[in-house]
């Protein structure tokens, strides 16, 4: 796996905001659009490059996806399964980031760390997507860069010592935030593509952002609380700027994706009760309980896993993992 650091952060320079025109939309903080089109992002998150501690049992590596598009990936191997002869090929999970379509990198430091924790205790390989953002790059690029990844993966399977490793008839596709969404809309796209020499077994969904023009009840309690990472305004932000041009809330790309396949794909919705984005995750998975897991994480808000700071945020962050690798190894005797 040969090294390749890749970034996608601009930092907003306060000096800057005559040069573009008059700011047209932002997300105070994080994203600032200027009338001519140019973007600016706040570092908001360090970037890290693929180092781990050795203590973690985790390796990782960056490799590219498509020149073109500048789309790459992060690798996460646990280190066990290279120093034991006789071990079983791992599930694959494929991942994609959140920060509602238009910010956010798989470099960033706290997705860095919590990926690496989830392919040690999941004791899986992990494929971290790093897809273009919006507005440039508005919806449906994200959802292509992760069918493409997909198809990547489909063309590099015996390519790379680590694919040697994967077991590419058990692949997970999941997200948290926008990349829920992402990872649900994939798994839809892929659902019909032929000739495809892997298997899709589930997803897993962690608060997947999702949207309408009618307030749900968590909608209106959340509101535009400071202390929640994801506001109402942010909320109708991400949209306006992800969209594509003249779509509202009631956009298909808003909603669940019912998938229409022979084969049915098992999900895991992990919500977490103080999101605003809460009823629209419990609603998905009403009247789907054979094939939908629903697990609620109580007294922790949006993206607690990746930026909370407290006890509970570290405590119930753990009891996720937990309930991910249950998921992932339904059936192995192990557990």
């Amino acid at each position: 796996m040969g090294a390749t650091k890749l970034t996608h952060v601009t930092t907003i320079n306060p000096n800057n905001t005559n040069i573009h025109g008059p700011v047209v939309d932002e997300v105070e903080g994080l994203i600032k659009v200027y009338k001519d089109g140019h973007v600016e992002r706040s570092q908001l998150v360090p970037c890290v490059g693929p180092s781990l501690p050795l203590e973690l049992g985790v390796a990782c590596s960056d490799v590219v996806i498509d020149n073109l598009t500048n789309v790459w990936a992060r690798l996460y191997v646990p280190m066990m399964t290279t120093t034991k002869s006789s071990v079983s090929k791992l599930p694959l999970i494929v991942y994609f980031h959140g920060g509602g379509f238009c910010v956010g990198s798989t470099s960033w430091s706290c997705y860095h760390e919590f990926l690496a924790r989830l392919s040690s205790r999941s004791r899986c390989l992990v494929m971290s997507v790093d897809y273009r953002l919006a507005p440039e790059n508005p919806l449906p690029a994200a959802y292509e860069d992760g069918v493409n990844a997909i198809l990547w993966l489909n063309k590099a399977r015996n390519d790379n010592l680590w694919t040697k490793l994967c077991d590419f008839g058990r692949i997970f596709l999941a997200g948290d935030s926008a990349g829920g969404n992402i990872a649900d809309q994939v798994a839809a796209r892929l659902a019909s593509t032929e000739d495809l020499a892997l298997k899709i077994e589930g997803t897993i969904l962690i608060q997947p952002f999702y949207g309408g023009e009618e307030r749900t009840e968590s909608e209106k309690r959340v509101g535009n609380n400071k202390s929640s990472v994801l506001t109402l305004e942010g909320s109708d932000a991400w949209w306006r700027l992800s969209l594509p041009r003249g779509a509202n809330r009631e956009h298909p790309y808003c909603k669940p994706v019912k998938i229409k396949s022979s084969t049915v794909m098992r999900t895991l919705v992990c919500v977490a009760e103080m999101d605003l984005l809460m009823d629209r995750n419990m609603e998905m998975c009403d009247g789907n309980e054979e094939v939908i897991k629903r697990v609620v994480h109580k007294g922790v808000g949006h993206a607690f896993h990746i930026l909370g700071k407290s006890q509970l945020a570290h405590t119930t962050t753990l009891e996720m993992l937990c309930h991910i690798d249950a998921f992932i190894h339904h059936d192995d005797p192990l557990n």
